[in-house]
Order: C-alpha cells, then structure tokens, then sequence
C-alpha cells in the first residue's frame, strides 16, 4: 500500500489561503445540502486537564468517497515555547476499499483551513465594504487571520492586539498593519474582529463594539473557556459551524446559557446554511454578527483533500510504503 505523506512544509508548499476559502465555502454548504456526515469529535483530556486529544472522523460520499481522521493533541503550554498548541495528522482512506491515501501534518492544515472559514464567514456576514479589522491575538491563529483577512478584503487596515506586546510588534511589521496598547484602542471603529486569543475570560465586551461589527469568535474551542461576554453573545445574530458542536463545546455560547441569556433558538443558522442560500445572512448594516466557530471535521476532509491533490499534481511529499 502506497501512502503519500505530507509534513508542515509539505502542505504550506501547496495550500494557498484563496484556494482554502474556497474549499471551505464548498464543503460547508455541502454539509448543509448532506452530502457529508461526521459525529460529535471524541475528546480525551489528561488527568490534570491541561492537554487533550481529539479525533474528528468525516465521510464524503459520491464517485470517490472518502473517509477522513483528524487526531490533533492540543497543548497550550507550546506557545510560550514558540510551538503550534495543535499538533497531530490528518488521514484519508478510500471510502470503499478503506486504503489509507495519506497522512498530512495536521498543525498546518489546521492553521490554514481555520483562518480559510473566518474569510468565508467574514464574506458572507459582514457589512459590505468593511475594511477595518482588529485580530485579537498575535499567535499562530491571529497570523494565519491577518493573512486572510487580506486575502478577502480591499486594502484592508489592521489592527493587532495581543498580551505579548512583542509578539504583536513583529506580526504587525511582517504584515504591514498596526499594534494596538489594548483591546478598546483596537475595537475602536473597527467593522471586523477576529478573536484569537488563548484566554479563558471574556476579552472582548459589548460595549467595546460599535454597530454593525461583525466577529470571527475562534480562539475558544471547549466548554470551559470563553472570549467574548455573555452581553455580546446576547446581542449578536449567531452563526455558527454545527449547531452540535455548538450546543456541547462552545464556551462562548454556554456561558452566556448558564447566564440566562441565550438558548438554542439564539442560533440563527449555521454558515453552511447561508453558503448554500437556504438561511439568511445580516439583516441590515447595523446588526451585530457573530460567528462563532469551533472547527469541524468536514473542514479538515476538505484541506485535506485538496492538500492531496495539489501536491500529487506538483510532485510534492513523499511516497512510501506501509
């Protein structure tokens, strides 16, 4: 059995950020049609709850099925060491005879594949003409934003914001955007906001949002961290990836639950939905959107995919036999 391994580099080599956006606009609105299927992701946390482990299994169907398996450790101890927090492989089997296609370094198509969904979020609910962006965070997920907010936008002017203030010094000189001293001095006018922090509390406030600002809430991704507060969550029109997925690990929206705030109804569709023309997107430009996302499956079986492809057509990777 011959299977094509693909490391970090591999993949960067190949998987540009317009070709993602695409990627991910096709599948999410597929998954809405149901052309695709995949479970509640499985977590395994340690008994100190510091890292865990969680597998997110999808299935395409049609002429060449294909079955994937993302199994991703996350550790948030790697960023002060200068490491991805996410790291693991991406698998793809053959939806009928179950041979494995390939193995993809899973860090990068993570990174590229997470940021790819904001971009398409951000095309379809933000106000049009939005140019002002404020990124929260200026790891691996706020660089990978920066990259696609510019991708999708018209001379877009950035903010950057993040608790190492040197970290955001070198993000905003490598991207041509600016430092902001604090979260409020980076909200300030800003019509888009990538949240992509590691904090547990609430980093961004209601009453730091103007009207009709629209936010990419992704830094969270369990039930017991949040970035956004409970008021903004209340306020907003909510997106969201998969409305399971939703309802069982996003902190942003449990919280905001156990406050009283919200409930199921609160979620107006997911993206896939409005991608795919059978939901509404903004109502008008001074609503607040929200999309909250959580990373799914679907999305990694696509990256993934289209990783495979491009690097079998450009002689990229390597081949061995297991």
């Amino acid at each position: 059995m011959s299977v094509l391994v693909l490391s970090s580099e591999d993949v960067r080599a190949v998987l540009d950020m317009e070709s993602c956006i695409e990627a991910m606009e096709e599948v999410l609105a597929a998954l809405a049609r149901e052309e695709l299927s995949m479970p509640l992701r499985f977590v395994m946390r340690t008994p100190d709850v510091s890292n865990l482990m969680g597998l997110m299994p999808a299935y395409r169907g049609g002429p060449a099925p294909v079955f994937s398996l993302k199994e991703i450790v996350i550790a948030p101890g790697n960023s002060a060491s200068g490491l991805d927090p996410h790291q693991g492989a991406v698998l793809l089997h053959d939806g009928e005879t179950g041979l494995l296609q390939a193995v993809l370094n899973a860090s990068a198509v993570t990174e590229i594949r997470t940021a790819a969904v904001s971009a398409a979020a951000t095309k379809a609910l933000a106000r049009s003409g939005a140019r002002v962006v404020a990124v929260l965070g200026s790891g691996v997920q706020g660089r990978a934003h920066v990259e696609a907010m510019q991708t999708i936008l018209e001379d877009p002017e950035i903010r950057i914001w993040s608790r190492t203030p040197t970290h955001a010094e070198a993000l905003a000189l490598e991207s041509h955007a600016v430092v902001s001293a604090t979260v409020e001095e980076a909200l300030a006018g800003a019509e888009i906001v990538c949240t992509t922090t590691a904090a547990r509390e609430p980093v961004l406030r209601r009453g730091w949002l103007g009207p009709g600002v629209h936010v990419n809430a992704v830094g969270s991704s369990i039930p017991t961290t949040r970035e956004l507060d409970t008021a903004t969550m209340a306020a907003a029109a909510l997106y969201v990836d998969r409305r399971e997925s939703t309802l069982n690990e996003s902190g942003d929206y449990l919280f905001a639950v156990e406050d009283g705030a919200i409930g199921p109804d609160h979620i107006r569709a997911e993206l896939g939905e409005v991608l795919a023309g059978s939901a509404e997107g903004r109502r008008d430009d001074d609503e607040l959107t929200v999309f909250k996302s959580l990373g799914i499956a679907v999305e990694d079986l696509a990256a993934a995919q289209l990783v495979a492809r491009k690097a079998e057509a450009e002689n990229v990777g390597a081949v061995v036999d297991l």
